[in-house]
């Protein structure tokens, strides 16, 4: 009955990052269709800047459409540690919930380029706190011997969220809706975000954030209920983690003792987005079109995507806390060079249609398999808890701003050539091997508050 509470709980938790996931790849179906709905906006925007390099560009403005709510995600990102700490992990999911019903009804009844823009915003908020808040909390009630898949719960709900948003986009765009088409394809995520916010009422607070708030009884009453094995040995490991060297949860976050983590969070973050896993999620049927489909087609390669990205993703699930995060990691490098090299070559030579579908899903497959089950796990686990939501929102900040800065450039490079920019990606795999092999350590089965000792956190 206590591992039923535990794993409902993580769940419910998780969904956050189907929002998370429906809320990035939707606007894969419907950016060509803003773009000619916005063009004469585009074309004030560019023709108001002058011959200012990239701003006088109608593609900047367009990618600034597509990264409006990548903005969002960076500052949503970077602001969410406060409200974690301050009012609890489970009370901050609720608020975020409320953002995304805000921002899909937000975005479905935009009246002009500005309103959709700050609409969108509002949803990457949502969508940068969730990559913060979701993992703490799981990671947090989480017993080490399955925190790994438990916070992998959240990675599958991302991938979820995206293979719903491809597949709606496509049952959308068959319906014949005209005009309103592209307001119904993010309309429909307030559904999902309503029911996050009423299924987390029964959710519990995070033990080790009312233990860093001096509520121990609470947090004891919470364990148990969670079916923690050994509370007394938790609570004290908690207690010293907490303790350590006098910190308190209010601490200086950017100091040499916290090094390690934090270029361990910087660099698997970053990586993750220099693979350009992004440009696939929010360009996929431009890339598809790209590649010589037709756009029905190009919708219906999206889903198949998506769902390589949950299939492979479910797999890693499984053996993520027996395999172990270096060695998902190790895979998925070299499925991404792979791939990447692949796509490169097939754009200079101008071979598409299969070769451009083939390797993508190898690409997902390696994404999914490798950086995307492992990053929010790896970030959740080396920080200690009285800066984890610091570190968390480290990683999750530098993760959105390289993502804003893929989704924002990737239409001025396709416009000139897709190989470059697919080299350039495979390129930086190459170094993301590199520091897999040289720098990132095992965190499988280690108790969060070894993790730090094992850091050098003393």
């Amino acid at each position: 009955m206590k591992k039923g509470f535990l794993l409902r709980s993580a769940i419910v938790a998780s969904l956050g990052g189907l929002l998370f996931g429906f809320d990035t790849a939707v606007i894969s179906g419907a950016e060509q269709t803003l773009q000619e709905l916005f063009a004469a906006t585009y074309e004030s925007l560019a023709a108001a800047m002058g011959n200012v390099r990239f701003l006088s560009s109608p593609g900047f403005w367009h990618g600034c459409t597509t990264a409006s709510a990548l903005i969002g995600t960076i500052l949503g990102a970077w602001l969410s540690s406060k409200p974690s700490d301050a009012f609890g992990r489970r009370k901050t999911l609720s608020l975020l919930a409320v953002l995304y019903f805000v921002s899909a009804v937000g975005s479905a009844f935009a009246w002009d380029w500005w309103s959709f823009v700050i609409a969108r915003f509002i949803g990457g908020l949502a969508v940068g706190g969730s990559s913060v808040v979701g993992p703490i909390y799981i990671a947090e009630i989480s017993p080490a011997k399955s925190r790994g898949r438990l916070v992998a719960l959240l990675q599958f709900n991302i991938v979820f969220g995206i293979l719903l948003a491809y597949l709606s986009n496509w049952i959308i765009g068959r319906l014949n809706l005209g005009n309103v088409e592209w307001r119904w394809m993010f309309g429909v995520e307030a559904v999902p975000a309503a029911a996050f916010f009423l299924l987390l009422i029964g959710n519990p607070l995070s033990p080790r954030w009312l233990m860093a708030e001096g509520r121990a009884e609470e947090a004891r009453a919470t364990m148990e209920r969670l079916g923690a094995e050994n509370v007394a040995q938790e609570m004290q490991e908690i207690k010293e983690s907490i303790e350590l060297a006098h910190h308190s949860i209010g601490e200086p976050f950017f100091r040499k003792i916290y090094l390690k983590p934090i270029l361990l969070a910087f660099l698997i973050a970053a990586f993750n987005q220099l693979s350009g896993i992004n440009a696939l999620l929010y360009y996929s049927k431009r890339i598809f079109e790209m590649a010589g489909a037709s756009a029905d087609f190009a919708r219906l390669q999206s889903v198949i995507v998506g769902a390589t990205n949950l299939v492979f993703t479910m797999l890693a699930i499984t053996i993520i806390d027996q395999f172990g995060r270096k060695k998902l990691m190790l895979i998925g490098s070299i499925g991404y060079i792979v791939s990447l090299g692949t796509v490169a070559w097939a754009f200079y030579t101008e071979r598409g249609g299969a070769i451009v579908l083939a390797s993508f899903l190898v690409f997902i497959a390696s994404h999914a398999f490798g950086q995307g089950a492992v990053i929010w796990v790896f970030i959740s686990e080396i920080f200690p808890t009285q800066v984890r939501a610091k570190g968390q929102a480290l990683g999750s900040f530098t993760h959105w701003f390289m993502c804003a800065l893929i989704a924002w450039t990737f239409p001025m490079f396709a416009e000139k050539t897709g190989a470059h920019i697919f080299a350039f990606y495979a390129g930086m795999m190459v170094l993301q091997l590199i520091w897999v092999l040289t720098m990132m350590p095992e965190t499988k089965g280690v108790p969060l508050e070894q993790i730090q000792k094992k850091l050098g956190i003393e």
